[in-house]
């Protein structure tokens, strides 16, 4: 007790000195602190993403042949896949050679960016998508289905809209919610499978297959996908699974944590640089202070431990600052992308601990020199 009212009493008669010298500290530790727990944050919310999008998407796309050219899928690929037993359900897009404005007057080569597909009727379901505005495609209907994007781009805000698809009028009857999983859906006018072929004479080979396993089946599914769609050529089926997709983004942009990291590290050694100097400057100023403890019979080692624990208490006051601003700044954060904040216990306790170590480390010098002073040259 006696140590800590010393440490205590040295941070109290010179605040502002202190309060400049945990700084760095405390500055370094947040930015621990906030690197560690954002992308755990980040990582809970791609989580609980998954756990709402499903991980047992799997889709099939035509790959290359012998020659190098492009391949297509049989015709009967859906109903291939639905002969796999862990398979519980299968649906597919077809891509079409056709361009989608928002009228006639629009030159053909401004595409935006946008795609036509053939839809089949159970697509939404097998995708578990959801329609914004208006209602999904029915048989026969020579009417269009926009994309997030797609409608995002073309200006469309609501349904019954007229648009201009190679030379025909298609009406806009709905306009999907985003689909995390599926952005080539998000970027197409989708049409009917049939109504496709009757107006621009769709040859009914999927581009795209789309299929929902069961979650314990989803990787014998994967290996079993490309021989039932195509078993003459299965080498020339490609199969994915889109929440690999997002995970791999995710590890992508872990790859700059490290250099945040290092930062907060230099932060940190910067401060510890700054503790190590106010103590050698306190020692400097407090000789009479230390000559007067010695005279009334402190031991060299008493003066080294009271400017060992001032040092620590100094670094201890300025981690525990720059947790509470570490996270403060990954609520916030967490906040602002809608993600769920995740604290984790031991970079929290780990950043105050490493603060102290720092202080101990910067101020074994410094104490270490006062120990040294002889009373009566201190006194003199």
């Amino acid at each position: 007790m006696d140590l800590l009212r010393l440490g205590f009493f040295g941070m109290r008669t010179r605040p502002l000195r202190a309060v400049l010298s945990a700084l760095g500290i405390a500055i370094g530790v947040a930015a621990l602190v906030a690197v560690i727990a954002i992308p755990a944050s980040s990582a809970q919310a791609l989580r609980d993403k998954l756990a709402t999008l499903g991980t047992n998407l799997l889709t099939a796309g035509p790959g290359e042949n012998f020659f190098g050219q492009d391949a297509k899928l049989p015709d009967t690929s859906v109903p291939m896949a639905r002969r796999i037993g862990a398979v519980t359900a299968a649906s597919a897009t077809g891509n079409i050679s056709a361009n989608v404005r928002k009228s006639d007057m629009v030159p053909a080569s401004d595409t935006l960016g946008l795609k036509v597909s053939a839809a089949e009727q159970e697509l939404l379901k097998v995708l578990d998508g959801k329609v914004d505005k208006g209602r999904w495609l029915q048989p026969g209907e020579k009417t269009v289905v926009l994309g997030a994007t797609a409608a995002s781009r073309l200006g469309v805000e609501r349904t019954g809209v007229q648009l201009w698809i190679d030379g025909q009028w298609f009406t806009v009857v709905g306009i999907l919610a985003p689909l995390q999983l599926s952005p080539e859906v998000d970027r197409a006018a989708l049409v009917g499978w049939e109504a496709a072929k009757e107006a621009f004479g769709f040859d009914g080979h999927p581009s795209t297959v789309y299929v929902r396993s069961d979650k314990e089946q989803v990787d014998n599914v994967r290996k079993l996908l490309g021989p039932t769609l195509n078993p003459k050529q299965a080498n020339e089926v490609k199969v994915s699974r889109p929440s690999d997709a997002l995970e791999a983004q995710k590890l992508a942009e872990s790859s700059y944590n490290a250099l945040f990291l290092g930062l907060g590290g230099v932060a940190l050694l910067v401060g510890g640089v700054g503790v190590a100097n106010t103590m050698v400057i306190s020692v400097l100023e407090r000789r009479r202070e230390i000559g007067l403890r010695r005279a009334l019979g402190a031991t060299r080692r008493q003066i080294r431990w009271q400017f060992l624990t001032e040092s620590v208490l100094l670094s201890g006051l300025g981690g525990l600052v720059g947790v509470i601003v570490g996270v403060a700044v990954t609520a916030g954060y967490s906040i602002s992308q809608k993600w769920p904040a995740a604290l984790p216990w031991p970079a929290l306790l780990g950043g105050v601990g490493v603060a102290m170590l720092i202080g101990a480390i910067s101020g074994l010098y410094p104490a270490v020199r006062a120990a040294r002073q002889s009373p009566t040259e201190a006194l003199a």
